[in-house]
């Protein structure tokens, strides 16, 4: 019984960390398709999410946020980054809304970033790279979380830390998701 209720009790201690799905990219989300079911606006981390951590903008970030223009999103920046990294990078993609510093997990930052640009939880996605600030924040203020995998291995040695972490409950997420297939 005791082992039954660890394996209970540690499954749900894991799923807070999960993300409502996983991509390879964030050039592979199908955005149109969340556009025609409702979604309005997008808060994306910046670092190995977009471009490799700390580089500028490139083409096919550029790109995307073109798209996403046309298609008719509003889109946010949330890192827990300094301003002048975030603010040159949402310049550089021709955003408008920005929130640095943001202490993600902390709920705070993705609130404010719907406020901004005036969505709420019902039709808000998130997608960043990392489960233990990214998602968690993200899945603690309601919002649709979606994971991609970091655009490089080159990483901070905090980051680096977490990641040895985030493996185990990635392990335990990937096996339950192929139990629910």
């Amino acid at each position: 019984y005791f082992l039954f209720f660890l394996h209970r009790s540690s499954l749900k201690m894991f799923q807070k960390f999960y993300p409502v799905e996983d991509r390879k990219s964030t050039y592979d989300i199908d955005f149109e398709d969340y556009y025609a079911r409702g979604y309005r606006g997008v808060i994306f981390d910046i670092d190995n999410t977009l471009v490799r951590h700390d580089m500028p903008a490139d083409k096919r970030a550029k790109q995307l946020f073109r798209r996403l223009k046309k298609i008719g999103f509003q889109f946010c920046f949330t890192s827990n980054n300094k301003e002048p990294r975030v603010k040159r990078f949402c310049q550089d993609v021709g955003g408008q809304y920005y929130i640095y510093k943001a202490n993600k997990p902390s709920v705070k930052g993705y609130k404010k970033a719907m406020q901004m640009m005036g969505t709420d939880r019902s039709n808000t996605l998130f997608v960043g790279d990392q489960l233990f600030t990214d998602i968690f924040g993200a899945n603690r203020a309601g919002i649709h979380s979606i994971l991609v995998r970091p655009i490089h291995p080159k990483e901070e040695i905090q980051i680096v830390i977490k990641r040895y972490f985030e493996n185990i409950i990635l392990w335990k997420y990937y096996r339950d998701k192929s139990k629910r297939r």
